[in-house]
């Protein structure tokens, strides 16, 4: 594996590369902000000899041009594709975000690969963030290794790390989270500080020294050798145990010796079918250095123990009408398969699709159906057309590679498909499928915006409509109740990079406005109201007069409109007209204009006349009738609640309810989840809730989620509903 001799291909093995699905290795880059996630992809670049030592590809360009928002932002905000070639294997690197905000970049990248690399920073351990992707890749049994980084940071600690690694994600288990190898540290400088210089193989007792720029392989003075024994035999075991061959277990427990080779395969079977999970040591080469410490071992690492794509299966296809296909994995003879990972916006070659092929072959300018279906609720339409694509390319930085066709298991971008959005399914045009989509979080923090100027609200919804293409965790709202537009998004560096994507990409200024819940009216008691429509102004006049009746309802009863008139006083034609001017005025408000709820409005008098009454004058004189039975009576303010669901760790329990019970929020109930987790239920007020993301986040440290729903309008108290009055009136 990492111990293997290696040579970089050259330009005959780049053309060599991903012509067969078992010569790719799909890998995505998983850990928290600051982990040091780009600089290890850069570092493998530069190793694998993709890019020159200034970080530079052969063509222009730096493997970690970051867009102008990422350089603001200081921090990488989507999925990057770095692909890198290592022994005639092509190896696509997704590179994905550490800020929570961005989750759904990584569930993309996941969806994208076949193994997870985990970056740990050895100066600051493993987050609760680290651990629930951990646990959503072992639900999936995908494939995992651990990369420790920063080892060069004062208080860097290997062996600890690997300690903190084992706890976190070993679970049960902590055989299975192993070291394969061991720093070497030269001599202290005058900070005290011993820098890692080189790495010791715990199978093959092999010493690599990165001390000179490159790698150089030694025999190991004989008096390290007694130091590293315990941790060998602790890998020897955890490999024969987690790789269940028998055989070699019976000859260890007989003490018989076990060849490397032997141990190195059983290794490599166990990381593929995950359930094994390694830890490594990397580091950026020093100046002037051609190699990075420890990334030669951990291309061997990926080339050597990661599934190929035909070994990690195929996501659920159907047809368009639901009806499961079952196809060969990763065939590229087999009908065509394609997932739209991240699409994305340039100004010059328009938009672009990163696809994931997971069977067939894709050609430049083909023709392919493109289906998008089930996130009608986040602003997407389902759609099903046909459109030819543009070219078909490998980005590496800002550049793009032209390729003729892309196989099965392997990722490209691709040019011109006007209604192709991230996670729409590509396929044949006489064979049209759909891939099962992957889970995306809820967006629920509400950025309400509105046009700066007119020349920016001509060009809004098309900016809008082009951001939620690109984002499915976004989710546009036009709220026809308090008719707002509103952004959902999962946090606030993700809507700061919405409303810079809004600036910079589609030139469309927004302004951000205050975000109202939709609010309602009801009365508090029984009242009456009289209607009066009488003008005279030549020729036919209006007249139109009724009496009602208002009375109180149960929540959810809605507006109920009764007739008692008895007599004829208001002729039976003109009933459906008191009716519509009352409906009409409810959709209103009569207080604070908000719409009228749970009322039953009985019609029990009125008058007519024979030439100037009409449906227009009782419709009218219907209206003012609820304004005058409003204007005497109570009006009390609904409010929406919602059922609050969070799912948190148990330390952390005791302040999130407190939490809920400080938003005016009743606690319903606790269960207990696996994990360490406990599932929080309760109903709290809408109004109460606008920046719990935000604020839960902080509160749990990033372990925490929470789903709601609404379920009902219900009073709002006295003193909350004045001070929204209030806010109205300043409004």
């Amino acid at each position: 594996m990492g111990d293997k001799a290696h040579t970089h291909p050259g330009a005959a093995g780049r053309a060599r590369a991903a012509d067969r699905p078992t010569s790719v290795r799909n890998v995505v880059l998983v850990g928290p902000s600051g982990s040091g996630k780009t600089t290890l992809v850069e570092a493998l670049a530069l190793t694998a000899g993709a890019v020159n030592r200034a970080g530079r590809v052969e063509d222009g360009g730096t493997v970690s041009d970051y867009d102008a928002i990422e350089h603001r932002q200081q921090r990488s905000v989507q999925l990057s594709l770095v692909p890198v070639e290592w022994d005639g294997i092509k190896i696509n690197l997704l590179d994905t975000p550490g800020y929570a905000d961005f989750v759904g970049e990584l569930r993309a990248g996941l969806r994208a690969a076949d193994a997870a690399l985990f970056v740990v920073s050895a100066s600051d351990g493993v987050d609760g963030s680290t651990r629930m992707v951990w646990d959503e890749c072992a639900a999936v049994g995908m494939p995992r290794a651990i990369v420790v980084t920063h080892l060069e940071a004062a208080r860097a600690d290997f062996t600890e790390m690997t300690r903190v690694c084992a706890e976190a994600f070993g679970g049960d288990d902590p055989d299975a989270v192993l070291p394969l190898y061991l720093p070497l540290h030269g001599p202290e400088g005058p900070d005290g500080h011993a820098p890692v210089t080189g790495l010791i193989g715990l199978l093959t007792q092999k010493l690599f020294d990165y001390s000179s720029g490159e790698r150089e392989e030694h025999e190991p003075d004989p008096d390290r050798l007694p130091l590293i024994e315990e941790a060998r035999a602790r890998l020897i075991e955890g490999i024969i145990a987690e790789s269940e061959d028998e055989t070699l277990m019976d000859r260890y427990l007989g003490g018989e010796p076990c060849d490397v080779e032997t141990l190195i395969e059983d290794l490599e079977k166990a990381v593929a079918r995950g359930a094994f999970f390694p830890v490594l040591a990397a580091a950026p080469a020093a100046e002037g250095a051609r190699r990075g410490l420890g990334t030669v071992e951990l291309l061997g690492l990926i080339t050597g123990g990661f599934p190929t794509p035909p070994e990690h299966g195929t996501p659920r296809v159907t047809s368009i009408d639901g009806t499961p296909r079952e196809l060969d994995p990763c065939d590229p003879d087999a009908p065509l398969v394609a997932e739209v990972v991240k699409t994305s916006s340039d100004p010059y070659v328009g938009r672009i699709s990163l696809v994931r092929l997971f069977s067939g072959t894709l050609r430049a300018d083909q023709t392919v159906h493109v289906s998008g279906h089930g996130l009608a609720d986040r602003g997407h339409e389902d759609h099903d057309v046909d459109e030819r694509i543009g070219a078909l390319s490998t980005p590496f930085g800002k550049q793009q590679r032209p390729v003729s066709h892309v196989i099965a298991g392997d990722l490209a971008c691709v040019a011109k498909l006007g209604r192709a959005e991230t996670g729409d399914t590509l396929s044949a045009k006489d064979d049209p499928l759909l891939m099962e989509p992957w889970e995306m979080p809820d967006p629920l923090l509400p950025l309400a915006i509105r046009a700066h100027s007119k020349p920016d609200e001509d060009k809004l919804s098309q900016g809008l409509a082009r951001l939620v293409a690109e984002d499915p965790t976004m989710r546009l709202e036009h709220n026809q109740d308090t008719h707002q537009v509103v952004l959902w998004c999962l946090g606030e560096a993700h809507a700061d990079v919405a409303l810079e994507r809004l600036r910079s990409r589609y030139g469309v200024q927004v302004d951000v406005v205050a975000h109202r819940v939709p609010l309602r009216e009801t009365f508090g008691g029984r009242a009456s109201g009289r209607g009066r429509h009488v003008k005279q102004s030549g020729g036919h006049g209006q007249f139109a007069i009724c009496e009602i009746d208002v009375e109180p309802l149960p929540g959810g009863s809605g507006i109920e409109f009764v007739d008692r008139v008895v007599g004829g006083a208001v002729p039976r034609q003109f009933i459906p007209s008191v009716e519509k001017g009352v409906r009409a005025q409810a959709a209103k408000g009569v207080a604070a204009g908000h719409p009228l709820i749970d009322v039953r409005v009985t019609l029990r008098d009125g008058k007519a006349h024979s030439v100037d009454s009409s449906d227009a004058a009782f419709q009218t004189a219907g209206a003012l009738a609820l304004r005058e039975a409003a204007a005497d009576a109570r009006i009390n303010l609904l409010e929406p609640v919602a059922a609050v669901s969070v799912l948190v760790g148990d330390d952390y329990v005791g302040p999130v309810m407190s939490d809920l019970s400080g938003r005016r929020g009743r606690v319903l109930g606790t269960e207990q989840s696996a994990g360490g987790r406990t599932l929080v239920r309760a109903e709290v007020p809408e109004i109460e809730i606008g920046r719990y993301s935000v604020d839960l986040r902080a509160l749990s440290h990033g372990t925490a989620r929470f789903s709601r729903r609404y379920v009902r309008h219900e009073p709002m108290p006295t003193q909350v509903a004045e001070r929204v009055r209030e806010e109205a009136v300043g409004s």
